[in-house]
């Protein structure tokens, strides 16, 4: 069985995804085990001794003056988790949960959160069994933390809420007896807050998102040559010469797979051929989708230094014997960072819905057909898959406004500023698989209008990919229920089938956030 070791420090995106989507198991190391034990072993020393701190012996936000008893000490933190979970909405998906936990349990290895060794591996267990938490998608303000999300997650723990297991929705005692996980008896001091104090939410959401986005990237980069042979695009704007004197790498790496995609194709023009310049659609692509995946890049490494990181509070420093009171749960870094995905993403979305129009406007295709169809008029062709492109545009432009402006505040204004990153990150995945639609629907507008213009030699990655759309979607000839090609345009794109088959053919990578170190010229 393949498994990922936690040891708090060296956890990657590539393993996150690995756990919550293909089944990978999770293990702590002797090191991780190790620091939890001696960080717990400085909170029961303050339990026992009674001295103030917060949410070891203080109640929490408004509530931090309030002196807590050792006797009260269990019950205040089961108190925590029930009166907590008050998430909302529809329950997010199994691999968002799954990266959820393995996240937590990563934050907790770190020896700075007091957590038991035994709460620890519970979770652990659920992760490796399967019990997927029932944790609404709603109700977070991203500080302090993702409060009620998480605390949904620990409901399962201690026995209550509801659980999925083996593809069945249960309650969490009967999920976890199924399972052979036991329930916890109770929470010690600390371990609720600990449990549920922590950015874990909107880095899972947001972290699947980026390693999705890779791939639309990378078919983005796809559409556009295949768009390119259907309009007869002029390369020239792609010459690794233009990149080199404005060197973005996202724009050299846009370029350069524009290029590689397009090797021997005899569809594609030199400027002055049919015309002197494209329209900047075509010809600004690298430049658009460049800045886009350079702000992919700016997102992976904000979010490798947050799943490596302490997001909870009080932080426990068992070296000093000092707990510290901090704000390492406010979502800020995350919510700046989601907010500008969901912008990069929807400007990918803007430009492939621009390319749409082209092909399939008569005064601005070239040439081809309106619509993209024979006997127009009697037939509509691609007439209304514009409108839909251009409706899941419009509602990205609104789902683009930034979540992190916003702040309202709570605990009687004790937490007086938020930073909504959770919204960011949801709003950020709703975009990437709008996006994602947008691009399916260039892509199979690309490829009829090829057949249109009378198919010539293509690319050697636009060859690949016209084979796999033509093997799923046939020529539309005449009318049709569309929205089926639709979604099988689609389901190519999330079963990564074009990046696959495109790669392949090129016999390397498509790039995205790697340097580009090869020119390649067409």
């Amino acid at each position: 069985m393949k498994k990922v070791l936690i040891d708090g420090n060296s956890l990657t995106i590539e393993e996150v995804v690995n756990v919550s989507r293909n089944g990978y198991q999770v293990e702590l190391t002797d090191q991780a085990l190790s620091k939890v034990k001696v960080a717990r072993d400085l909170v029961d020393n303050l339990v026992d001794s009674e001295k103030i701190s917060y949410g070891i012996t203080t109640g929490f936000g408004k509530f931090s003056d309030i002196a807590i008893s050792k006797d009260d000490a269990k019950q205040l933190q089961r108190n925590l988790i029930i009166s907590h979970a008050c998430g909302v909405g529809e329950p997010l998906d199994e691999d968002i949960v799954r990266a959820i936990m393995l996240l937590r349990v990563n934050a907790l290895s770190k020896g700075h959160s007091g957590i038991r060794i035994e709460t620890l591996q519970t979770l652990v267990e659920m992760i490796n069994k399967g019990v997927h938490p029932i944790i609404p998608e709603k109700g977070s303000l991203g500080a302090s933390g993702d409060l009620a999300p998480l605390s949904h997650m620990v409901l399962t723990m201690i026995g209550e809420g509801e659980a999925v297991y083996d593809g069945e929705r249960l309650s969490s005692k009967e999920a976890m007896q199924k399972a052979g996980i036991n329930v916890l008896e109770y929470l010690s001091s600390k371990e609720g807050l600990a449990l549920i104090n922590g950015t874990q939410v909107m880095t899972a959401v947001g972290l699947l998102t980026v390693y999705d986005s890779i791939n639309l990237l990378k078919t983005a980069d796809i559409a556009l040559g295949l768009t390119m042979e259907a309009l007869n695009g002029i390369t020239c704007a792609m010459d690794e010469k233009v990149h080199s004197v404005r060197p973005h790498k996202g724009q050299i790496n846009t370029a350069k797979n524009i290029l590689d995609i397009l090797r021997d194709s005899e569809m594609v023009t030199k400027q002055g051929d049919m015309r002197v310049q494209d329209a900047y659609s075509l010809r600004c692509s690298p430049q658009i989708h460049g800045a886009s995946k350079d702000a992919i890049e700016y997102v992976k490494n904000k979010i490798n230094i947050e799943i490596n990181s302490v997001t909870d509070n009080p932080i426990i420093f068992p070296d000093v014997e000092q707990v510290i009171s901090g704000g390492n749960f406010h979502g800020q870094p995350m919510a700046l960072s989601f907010d500008f995905l969901g912008i990069a993403l929807s400007e990918i979305a803007n430009i492939s819905e621009r390319r749409l129009e082209k092909l399939v406007n008569p005064a601005l295709s070239h040439g081809l057909p309106a619509f993209l169809v024979n006997k127009g008029g009697l037939n509509s062709g691609f007439m209304i898959v514009q409108y839909s492109a251009a409706s899941l545009v419009s509602e990205n432009k609104v789902l683009a406004h930034p979540a992190s402006v916003d702040s309202i505040p709570s605990s009687a204004n004790q937490e007086d500023h938020v930073s909504m990153g959770t919204i960011a990150a949801r709003k950020a995945r709703e975009i990437m698989e709008n996006a994602r639609k947008v691009l399916s629907m260039e892509i199979l507008g690309a490829v009829q209008a090829i057949d249109l213009r009378g198919k010539k030699a293509l690319g050697v990655g636009t060859e690949a990919a016209y084979k796999v759309v033509r093997e799923h979607t046939p020529f539309v000839d005449k009318d049709r229920v569309m929205y089926k090609d639709i979604n099988i345009s689609e389901d190519i794109i999330k079963q990564n089938l074009l990046v696959t088959a495109v790669e392949k053919a090129l016999g390397s990578n498509l790039l995205v956030d790697e340097e580009a170190l090869a020119e390649s010229t067409i």
